[in-house]
């Protein structure tokens, strides 16, 4: 696994954007279709701006692109959140991302792609049949999770089975809705407690895994993968199992030294 240190978020979310950009430039340049896993939050803004502006600069056809996004909130009637609702992902994803992109270049919303909460299973079906994500961008939550991924205790789950778990709807930890609330909800008591996640198979099935940390509270998880092992109590130490796996992580912020 890679650790790449970087001066700040500016630097962070440039070496992220330059890094998703070449993988779909390539895949474009031969005419291929290429399956990016995307990551909403706080993290990713910049680098989706950056990511959009280089796309359209080098006029990069996007009509192969399909995009697989980690995560999406779950209404009381485990239907996905409605795209009004202010913490929807898909609303995120639109405002970040998607609608940046010079319509010229041919990308199509029919490309977009989210795990539904009442049939997580086909979510993984099309991904699997489409070859899996060529790059999975990633976060890391202050307990350690990746997507909605939350811990498990391992007396509760072994290693493998953790990393074998599908697709699915599942309820969202205290820490995970306070840290939400505060930082994407200004404090408003508006956050889902249940969300539909990309399974840990699916992740790790990844092509490459790109995680980027911003976040002081992320230092303590980020050092617990630097010199531990692939834990369910640590969902984001299995990027130890993908020796090509990257983290970028803001030096002024986070110190792993």
């Amino acid at each position: 696994m890679n650790w790449i240190k970087v001066e700040n978020y500016e630097a962070m979310s440039r070496l992220g954007a330059e890094k998703i950009y070449r993988v779909i430039a390539e895949a474009a340049h031969e005419g291929k279709r290429v399956s990016i896993g995307l990551a909403t939050g706080n993290t990713m803004i910049r680098l989706y701006e950056l990511l959009a502006e280089n796309l359209n600069r080098s006029r990069t056809p996007l009509k192969d692109l399909h995009t697989w996004n980690l995560d999406e909130y779950v209404s009381d009637d485990f239907s996905a959140v409605p795209y009004t609702h202010p913490l929807s992902y898909r609303k995120y994803m639109t405002e970040h991302l998607f609608r940046r992109f010079d319509p010229a270049l041919g990308f199509r919303e029919e490309n977009i792609h989210f795990p539904d909460p009442r049939n997580p299973e086909q979510f993984d079906r099309e991904l699997e049949e489409s070859g899996g994500t060529d790059l999975q961008l990633l976060g890391i939550g202050f307990n350690g999770h990746i997507a909605f991924n939350e811990p498990m205790k391992e007396c509760e789950i072994s290693a493998d089975a953790f990393a074998a778990l599908p697709s699915r709807v599942i309820g969202l930890t205290e820490l995970t809705l306070a840290t939400n609330s505060r930082l994407t909800a200004d404090g408003k008591d508006i956050v889902p407690k249940r969300a539909v996640t990309m399974g840990m198979k699916q992740i790790l099935s990844s092509r490459h895994l790109l995680l980027l940390a911003c976040f002081p509270e992320q230092e303590a998880p980020l050092k617990k993968i630097l010199h531990g092992t692939p834990t369910p109590e640590l969902p984001a130490s299995y990027l130890l199992r993908k020796p090509d796996s990257e983290i970028v992580y803001c030096a002024d912020i986070i110190s792993l030294d």
